[in-house]
């Protein structure tokens, strides 16, 4: 049997990454899906890849309430419940110290990393079933330091402490909260941010990162959405209030 059978997931930031390789993954075991992301070619993109009549879009900007209840409220209309929540969208920002670093990209990175994840639990879980799963996207930027992202370590750090709340707060209702914590993964987010840190040798930036892993390479998509697909399913019906480290070692240098 699929381990998703007729399920329905949203999925933020679902048009390219992380969030696309879950939705694949997802439709692949039997759920429908709603993916959620704020430019609308892209998200019509991603549709046509996935190419199934168990897939749905809605644009919105996490940060802003409004536009979460939408989504929650077009799957709703469209799939009749929530059972999986992935509450994944997020942006890296500017490579910075912290004292030289912008404030107005300070609050997007938090506006959409941080709010958008609170948004999402406040708005999603009220209307998810009883016995759910809610997956939140941190890093190992949310169990560690890194130079010159200091905007987006500290987001990733809080929405561990937003996942153990939800977690404490759902039990009753058996709902599931846990985090991802992804490495480097080889997508567009580490080419924006090799890019930021050297525009003339941006695969300098990369061997670099590359050698503080100790599996010595970035992961791919497709390998978080499968520890994704684990939380999602019943095969991780006991698991709530963890972190679900995916780096290949990172964490540990």
């Amino acid at each position: 049997m699929k381990k998703l059978k007729d399920k329905v997931a949203i999925i933020t930031g679902g048009a390219q990454g992380i969030g696309l390789a879950t939705a694949k993954l997802f439709l692949q075991e039997g759920a429908c899906v709603m993916l959620v992301d704020i430019v609308e070619p892209e998200l019509i993109k991603a549709v046509k890849e996935l190419n199934s009549g168990n897939v749905s879009y809605c644009i919105a900007d996490v940060s802003q309430a409004n536009e979460v209840r939408e989504y929650v409220n077009k799957t709703l209309e469209t799939y009749g419940k929530v059972d999986i929540f992935f509450n994944n969208a997020g942006i890296e920002g500017k490579v910075k110290p912290i004292i030289d670093y912008p404030e107005e990209t300070f609050d997007r990175i938090i506006g959409v990393n941080l709010k958008g994840v609170w948004l999402g639990c406040q708005y999603g879980i009220p209307n998810m079933n009883n016995g759910g799963s809610v997956i939140i996207t941190s890093s190992v930027a949310g169990l560690k330091g890194f130079k010159g992202l200091g905007a987006y370590v500290a987001s990733k750090h809080a929405c561990v402490g937003i996942m153990r709340t939800a977690a404490l707060e759902c039990a009753e209702r058996k709902i599931r909260v846990n985090s991802v914590h992804p490495g480097p993964v080889n997508n567009r987010m580490m080419r924006s941010i090799e890019k930021e840190m050297s525009v003339n040798n941006p695969e300098e930036v990369q061997k670099g990162f590359e050698a503080t892993i100790p599996f010595g390479r970035y992961a791919e998509s497709e390998e978080v959405a499968q520890l994704v697909l684990f939380l999602a399913g019943d095969d991780s019906s006991y698991l709530t209030g963890t972190i679900q480290i995916i780096d290949g070692g990172m964490h540990l240098s």
